[in-house]
């Protein structure tokens, strides 16, 4: 994820740049949400093919981002 990224999602969720500090706390999850499941999604693409361990790995992934 780059910074075109993000500016992007904030526009696509709140139409503005300016936050509230509710608002940029829960944008901040959606922002670590979508770069967990990233993560989980290299994680199987390069080895959950081959080795169970990966689809393992990811699943750890996504479940330590929804602590």
């Amino acid at each position: 994820m780059n910074i075109e990224d993000i500016i992007r999602m904030a526009k696509n969720e709140y139409g503005i740049y300016a936050f509230t500090a509710e608002s940029l706390a829960e944008f901040a999850t959606i922002i670590a949400a979508a770069e967990c499941e990233a993560c989980a999604k290299a994680v199987e693409d390069y080895c959950g093919a081959w080795d169970d361990e990966g689809y393992a790995l990811a699943a750890a992934i996504r479940a330590r981002g929804n602590k």
